[in-house]
């Protein structure tokens, strides 16, 4: 702020101290009023020009030129986290005066970025994705800022995670699918270069759940159709895994599963799906909506179904780049595992030697993938079983010190506590239980 009044008091008529003291006290203002008014009149008559005086109806924005925008922008750059400038930055973030190239400077943007994700300033959220949509640079920032929040903070519960995306407007933002789409690019590449570790892929899935919020809450004239932020992919599947779960009767879940596997069976063993890249691109679309396969690994506990269809599920899901001999194996391992598990599911009494052929058939699997597929299917037992409560502590234990899963069970529990929480679901020593072993597991961690 002494800055700025530094700057507007520096003309040739103020030059004199004991000039410009004596015009501001004959004004009746002492030199902090002064000043003060002198701010506020200044940002909003550079408001006013940059809007455009309405004359008969008629919008004269475009009078004022780039340069003069250019140079207003250059301006603000040391005065980003004035509050008095607010109002001034955000008519600057909105303005566009018909120019085909960006009129405001590259600094002045990156400078407002830098600010609003600092949290040193406070802006609407139509000003930041206007900020994101016409400086790629800054969205990139944002999204890798977001990232390192995420990866670098111990956060013990899916809310948490929730709550920081949410901060960020990003997913907010993410309703113009021009930034959805750089989003799940960075993303994609996050994923890639981390190998699918669970955190990152937690990520994702919360905020594409955050994003459906926020599309579904958007005015219907400005909503864009779901199709436009994954136009290259198999419009069925797009719709059916876009379809939220607490939308569907419980009864219906397992149904609309299947319909999810056999769809995505015809994808994957479609001679045309002939490059990994191919491949990549549909299990990348699959993780976005993780929910389902979650849900998949319990109703294949807790529903009298068919399993194959929600196995195959799984095992696209966890082992991807299976060939279909490959897949097979996958199956028949899983299989048995869920056969074991299904045989003593009503058991009210467990040891952990009931399950001990479970765990010796994860350590016998050379392939990790399959490891991860019965760790998932085990836990749920654990949660969801007659007796598997008694157990779980000890069990959960026994399984991340033999396979070093410690983190993917601490995601899939977090996961699940959410998607309870989250739904209303009422499962009250399912709830204990979780934050029980979550509370050990975090420590572990």
């Amino acid at each position: 702020q002494s800055l700025l009044c530094h700057l507007l008091s520096s003309s040739k008529w103020e030059s004199n101290e004991a000039e410009t003291s004596t015009f501001i006290s004959s004004l009746g203002y002492t030199s902090a009023d002064y000043y003060y008014h002198l701010i506020k009149n200044m940002v909003f008559s550079l408001v006013t020009e940059l809007r455009g005086n309405q004359f008969n109806g008629l919008n004269i924005q475009g009078r004022v030129s780039a340069s003069r925008v250019n140079a207003v922008s250059r301006f603000c750059l040391p005065l980003v986290t004035l509050p008095d400038l607010t109002p001034l930055l955000e008519t600057l973030l909105l303005y566009h005066g018909g120019a085909s190239e960006e009129i405001l400077s590259s600094e002045f943007l990156e400078a407002v970025n830098e600010a609003f994700l600092k949290k040193k300033i406070s802006l609407p959220e139509s000003a930041i994705f206007s900020l994101w949509l016409r400086h790629l640079p800054s969205l990139e920032k944002a999204t890798l800022h977001l990232l390192d929040q995420l990866i670098s903070s111990q956060l013990n519960s899916v809310e948490e995670v929730a709550c920081v995306i949410k901060d960020s407007s990003l997913p907010q933002a993410a309703s113009h699918p021009a930034i959805f789409r750089v989003v799940n690019e960075i993303f994609k590449n996050v994923l890639l270069e981390t190998d699918g570790t669970p955190e990152v892929i937690t990520i994702i899935q919360v905020f594409t759940q955050l994003f459906l919020q926020a599309h579904q809450n958007e005015n219907k004239q400005h909503k864009f159709p779901l199709k436009a932020y994954f136009p290259y992919h198999h419009q069925p599947l797009v719709t059916a895994l876009l379809r939220r779960p607490f939308e569907l009767p419980t009864t219906h879940l397992s149904q609309h599963l299947k319909h999810i596997s056999d769809m995505l069976k015809a994808l994957v063993e479609d001679p045309n799906i002939s490059s990994l890249a191919d491949l990549f691109e549909i299990w990348f679309l699959v993780v976005h909506f993780g929910e389902w396969l979650d849900i998949a690994a319990e109703q294949l506990l807790k529903a009298a179904i068919e399993p194959d269809a929600l196995l195959w599920l799984l095992a696209f899901y966890y082992c991807p780049q299976n060939e279909n001999q490959q897949r097979t194996q996958t199956m028949v391992e899983a299989q048995a595992v869920y056969n074991h598990l299904m045989m003593r599911f009503s058991c009210t009494v467990l040891s952990v030697k009931d399950l001990e052929a479970a765990v010796h058939s994860i350590t016998d699997i050379e392939q990790c993938c399959n490891q991860h597929l019965i760790t998932h299917l085990l836990t749920n037992f654990l949660l969801f079983s007659s007796g598997g409560h008694m157990i779980a502590q000890e069990f959960i234990y026994h399984i991340t010190e033999v396979t070093d899963t410690s983190k993917e069970v601490c995601n899939l529990l977090m996961r699940t506590a959410y998607r309870i929480n989250h739904n209303g679901e009422e499962h009250g020593r399912t709830v204990k239980l979780l934050n029980e072993l979550l509370q050990k597991l975090t420590l572990k961690v």
